[in-house]
C-alpha cells in the first residue's frame, strides 16, 4: 500500500467543519487518498442507547416481525449523517406520526446535513408502525428512521 502525507491543514479544516455543522463525522476522498474525521458527542451516545432502554420500541417490535428493524421490509433509513427533524419548524406539527397512513413520496422527516435540509420521503405507502428516532437526533448513514408497514 503506498503511503501518503497527512495534510494537517485538510484535517483542521475538517475538524472545524464538524464542529460549525454540528455532525460526528465527515470523510473527503480524492482519488484513492481518503480521509475520515469523527467526534464522540454525547448525542451519539444517548442516541445509540435510547431505543434499549425505551419501552414502546419493544412493544412495537412484538407487532413487527421478529428480527431487527434493518430487516423489515418497510424500513425507511437514513440517506445521510445529519440531525433528524419530525417537523418543518420547532415545535411544529410532526410531518407524520405513529397511526398515520402516508403515501410513497410523501415527506416523513427533514435531515439536515452541513446546514441544508434534505426532506426523506416514504418509500412506500402505508401505516407508519414505528418511529425509531426523536426530534433533533443527531443519525448515521442506514439508521433506521422509522418503520412503514
Amino acid at each position: 500500500m503506498a503511503s501518503f502525507d497527512i495534510d494537517g491543514d485538510l484535517v483542521r479544516k475538517l475538524a472545524d467543519l464538524l464542529r460549525e455543522t454540528g455532525l460526528s463525522e465527515i470523510e473527503f476522498a480524492e482519488g484513492e487518498k481518503r480521509i475520515r474525521v469523527t467526534r464522540p458527542t454525547a448525542a451519539q451516545t444517548v442516541a445509540v442507547h435510547a431505543p434499549v432502554a425505551a419501552p414502546a420500541p419493544v412493544a412495537a417490535a412484538a407487532a413487527a416481525p421478529a428480527g431487527k428493524p434493518a430487516s423489515h421490509p418497510g424500513a425507511v433509513t437514513s440517506p445521510m449523517v445529519g440531525t433528524a427533524y419530525a417537523a418543518a419548524e420547532p415545535g411544529g406539527t410532526p410531518f407524520v406520526r405513529v397511526g398515520d397512513t402516508v403515501k410513497a413520496g410523501q415527506t416523513v422527516l427533514i435531515i439536515e446535513a452541513m446546514k441544508v435540509m434534505n426532506p426523506i420521503k416514504a418509500p412506500r405507502g402505508g401505516t407508519v408502525v414505528e418511529i425509531l428516532i426523536s426530534d433533533s437526533q443527531p443519525v448515521e448513514f442506514g439508521e433506521v428512521l422509522m418503520i412503514i408497514e
